[in-house]
This record gives C-alpha cells, sequence and structure tokens, in this order.
C-alpha cells in the first residue's frame, strides 16, 4: 500500500477486494516465520516481510472479518432497499 498514491489510498481501504486479499494472504501465511530468500538483501523472515514490504499485519485480521462482515451487511441493506423500493415492473 505504500506505493499508492496519497490520493488513491481511501479507494484501496474502500474496495471489498482489498480486505479479502489482506485477509487471505494474512490468515495463510502471515504468522509463518520461515525465511525467504531475497536477491540482493539476504534473508528475511516471511512475517517480517509481509508487514514490512505488503504492509500486512497479523494482528489487523480481526479488523479485516469486521469489514468483511460489514461489506455484507450492506450489500445486503442495499439489495433489501432496491427489491421494496426500486420495482420497476409495476403497471
Amino acid at each position: 500500500m505504500q506505493q499508492i498514491p496519497v490520493w488513491w489510498r481511501w479507494y484501496y481501504w474502500a474496495s471489498p477486494v482489498a480486505w479479502t486479499l489482506y485477509g487471505l494472504v494474512t490468515s495463510q501465511v502471515g504468522d509463518k516465520n520461515g525465511n525467504l530468500e531475497i536477491p540482493g538483501a539476504g534473508n528475511m523472515p516471511l512475517k517480517q516481510f509481509l508487514k514490512v514490504e505488503l504492509g500486512f499485519d497479523y494482528n489487523f485480521l480481526p479488523a479485516v472479518a469486521v469489514a468483511h462482515i460489514g461489506w455484507v451487511l450492506l450489500f445486503f441493506f442495499v439489495f433489501a432497499y432496491g427489491i421494496k423500493f426500486l420495482n420497476f415492473q409495476r403497471r
């Protein structure tokens, strides 16, 4: 996320796809301490690489779960509103 221009960061935080990728990567490999060989930089633990290079923190996983629940509720209420009030099949 550090490489995203400042004026586009709001879109990153408002994107359900970004939250999903954050959750998937963090939950699957965010707690691993195996070493990565990075050419020119030496060895680095995977957990540290995710935090430093990609900005993925394993301790942020509960917030990601809450964000997913929020997205589901938002889409549910928008769908329910659309079904109730935006019925275009009236005659």
